[in-house]
């Protein structure tokens, strides 16, 4: 096989593919390390070739090789390529599964967290995958097949979450094997690639080059364009997210793999189109870590125009959107911890927390209160031990107009039905509620009450 520099259109074109990806201002330059995913076969042979002797400056590579198990072949792939890479100069990382992935995505999982783990140990900035424009072609008609939604058009994106780049992507794959042949490489055929019990092997052999021949002869160049053209909608919609987000007011936090939420003016949202909020819903929900799906995006628009204030529903994935009077909410919940009240035994000083739906809530008695983000009560000694707690159905506080259901008074106090598990209620020992703090303080009964008190400072 010949490692010597070509030159002539067709090499400068790929060339210039390839050191537009390295140029790039996020991609490594010169003194950095890459990995290049070489699977044997044309494509990323070429790709390698073209990282480690063409006339663009590039980074030190490590080629990295994931033998699946799927084929009885796959060993002796896996031999070739440490050979090419020894004859190369070109150090090669190579894993093999230790059972063979049960479909092409489980594969294509398992070879993504195998150039993930390769970039890590080796500390390099970028992962260059062969991928070319019949592959692209070839996707965008699965999805459209599969009835994908507009940002499914886009394709095989030229970077992937920020570590995989594909600079061949614009190349097509007679292109890749006149250049292979012309500078005398050889390669690996898979054998799998010409079997029609794949997917995209149907697509390949007998789908496009029949629509190529009886439908439209330019049907593969015709979805590359259609993969761009979606591919500049998604850029310019992402352009316009940040500022309509800004519209509608997002407060909240996106929070941990347990759990988030994230708050919205549904007043704001409802001037907009509908497709205008689903683009903007989706992208709230993504930041939850979940993608909305047709379903669960026409629910969710459905429901920000119609919903009543205290109802929700579910979009899918653990994620909720609730309305709470003029805001829409949405949340993925945390993993639910049972309540836990808290008893106050006697004058204190003491300290303890009470959770309630999942939220601690700092409890002191016996001191002088004042701290800051604590409001406090004094509570006759007499009425001890209190507990605090969650409200319950049928509670009732006594004020100055007679006794009044906590569900009332949570009501005029405009606080969410959601939210109604959260506030605190303090009972004295015979069961009835002294306080709910930032909402009502009981009055007494029978006559001022005389003797010691303890002051109670809640957490607000």
């Amino acid at each position: 096989m010949s490692t010597a520099k070509s030159s002539g259109p067709l090499h400068e074109a790929l060339d210039y593919a390839l050191g537009d990806a390295v140029r790039d201002q996020d991609a490594p330059d010169s003194g950095s390390r890459a990995i290049v995913a070489l699977s044997g076969g044309l494509d990323s042979c070429v790709l390698l070739h073209l990282l480690r002797f063409g006339s663009c400056p590039g980074p030190s590579l490590v080629a990295a090789h994931y033998d699946h198990a799927m084929r009885d072949e796959s060993a002796a792939d896996a031999l070739w390529v440490r050979g090419l890479c020894r004859a190369w100069g070109v150090p090669c990382a190579i894993e093999r599964a230790a059972a063979a992935p049960r479909s092409e995505a489980a594969a294509r999982r398992a070879r993504y967290a195998f150039l993930e783990r390769v970039r890590a140990s080796e500390g390099a900035d970028r992962v260059f995958t062969a991928h070319h424009a019949d592959d692209q072609a070839e996707t965008v008609l699965f999805r459209v097949l599969r009835g994908t939604g507009v940002e499914g058009l886009a394709g095989i994106p030229a970077r992937r979450e920020g570590s995989i780049v594909r600079p061949l992507l614009a190349c097509w794959r007679d292109e890749l094997e006149a250049y292979a042949r012309r500078v005398g490489l050889t390669w690996r055929d898979d054998a799998t690639n010409d079997e029609l019990g794949y997917a995209r092997n149907v697509i390949r052999h007998r789908i496009l080059p029949e629509a190529e021949a009886s439908v439209a002869p330019g049907a593969r160049r015709a979805l590359v364009r259609l993969a761009r053209l979606a591919a500049a909608e998604e850029e310019a919609w992402d352009g316009l997210l940040e500022s309509l987000l800004g519209s509608v007011e997002v407060t909240g936090d996106d929070g941990s793999e347990d759990g988030g939420e994230i708050v919205v003016s549904r007043d704001a949202l409802l001037v907009l189109h509908g497709a205008v909020r689903a683009r903007i819903l989706r992208s709230l929900v993504a930041r939850l870590g979940r993608t909305l799906d047709e379903g669960g995006t026409t629910l969710a628009v459905q429901f920000s125009s119609s919903g009543r204030s205290g109802g929700g529903v579910s979009l899918g994935g653990g994620v909720e959107l609730r309305r709470r009077l003029d805001r829409l909410v949405l949340l993925r919940p945390t993993a639910a911890e049972p309540d836990r009240t808290l008893t106050i035994p006697d004058a204190g000083p003491g300290r303890g927390t009470v959770r309630l739906a999942g939220r601690p809530i700092e409890v002191s008695w016996g001191g002088r209160g004042g701290e800051q983000g604590v409001e406090t009560m004094e509570i006759s000694a007499d009425r001890l031990p209190v507990v605090v707690r969650a409200p319950a159905p049928g509670d009732r506080i006594r004020l100055p107009g007679g006794t009044k259901k906590l569900k009332k008074l949570f009501l005029e106090a405009r606080i969410p039905a959601d939210r109604r598990a959260e506030v605190p209620v303090v009972v004295d020992a015979e069961g009835t509620v002294v306080w709910v703090p930032g909402v009502a303080r009981a009055v007494e009964t029978g006559g001022e009450r005389s003797g010691p008190t303890v002051t109670i400072g809640i957490e607000t």
